[in-house]
C-alpha cells in the first residue's frame, strides 16, 4: 500500500477514505444538523453562518460539492414535489457513512493555522503609491464593512443561541462578533498611526525648508 493509501485507510479496516477538500467538509457539516436541505438551503445555511469566518459559496460551489459528497456516499438525494407548483427540487441528506467520516474529520484533522489574504493591507504596504487621503478612504471603508459584518454576526448569533442544536455554531458567531470588532478597532487603530506619520512628515518637510532659508546668503 503507498503512503497515500495509508493515510487515506480507515482505522481498523482496508477501506479508503476519500481525499476531500475542506469546502466539502464544509457542506457536509451543515447536514450534519440533520436537516434535508436543498442546494438552495444549503446556500442560505453558509451565507446565515459559515461565510463569517470560513466561506460565502456560490450555488456552483454548493452543487459540485454535494456531487462530490453523493458520489463517494456521503449524502444521498431525492427529488420532492413543491407545494407552489414550481418544478420539483432535489434535496440531500448526509448518510450514516457520511456522519461518521465527518465526525472523524472534526475530532482528526490537523489544526492548521488560519491563511490571511489582507487586501486592504496589501494595499496600505503600497501606499507610497497613494496619496494619504486615498489610503484614508481604503482605511474608512473596511472600518465602515467590519463595523457591518459585527452588527450581522451579533444579529446572527442570538438567532442561533434560540436552537439547542446551534449551540456550537452560535459560538462560532460569537468569536465572529469579535473578530469583526477586532478588525474594526484595528482600522481606528491604522487611522491614527496614518495621521501620525503624515504629521511627522509635514513637520520634517517644514523643518527642512526652514534649515534651507536659515543657510541662505
Amino acid at each position: 500500500m503507498t503512503e497515500k493509501k495509508a493515510r487515506g485507510a480507515q482505522a481498523g479496516g482496508d477501506a479508503e477514505r476519500p481525499a476531500l477538500p475542506a469546502t466539502s467538509w464544509a457542506v457536509l457539516g451543515l447536514l450534519s444538523f440533520g436537516e434535508e436541505l436543498s442546494g438552495y438551503d444549503l446556500k442560505k445555511w453558509s451565507d446565515w453562518s459559515l461565510r463569517f469566518f470560513y466561506w460565502s459559496p456560490s450555488f456552483s460551489q454548493i452543487y459540485g460539492e454535494l456531487k462530490r459528497l453523493e458520489k463517494v456516499g456521503y449524502v444521498s438525494s431525492r427529488m420532492v414535489a413543491q407545494e407552489t407548483g414550481n418544478r420539483d427540487k432535489r434535496v440531500y441528506v448526509i448518510t450514516d457513512d457520511g456522519m461518521a467520516a465527518v465526525r472523524r474529520w472534526a475530532r482528526e484533522a490537523p489544526v492548521e493555522p488560519p491563511v490571511l489574504k489582507h487586501g486592504v493591507m496589501l494595499r496600505l504596504w503600497l501606499g507610497h503609491l497613494l496619496e494619504a487621503e486615498q489610503m484614508r478612504e481604503v482605511l474608512g471603508r473596511h472600518r465602515e464593512y467590519a463595523e457591518t459584518m459585527r452588527q450581522r454576526a451579533e444579529a446572527d448569533a442570538a438567532g442561533a443561541r434560540a436552537e439547542a442544536a446551534w449551540a456550537y455554531p452560535s459560538l462560532a458567531l460569537k468569536w465572529s462578533e469579535r473578530y469583526y470588532a477586532s478588525e474594526r478597532d484595528l482600522a481606528d487603530a491604522m487611522l491614527a498611526d496614518l495621521d501620525e506619520m503624515v504629521a511627522a512628515e509635514a513637520a520634517d518637510a517644514a523643518g527642512a525648508a526652514d534649515d534651507e532659508g536659515a543657510t541662505r546668503p
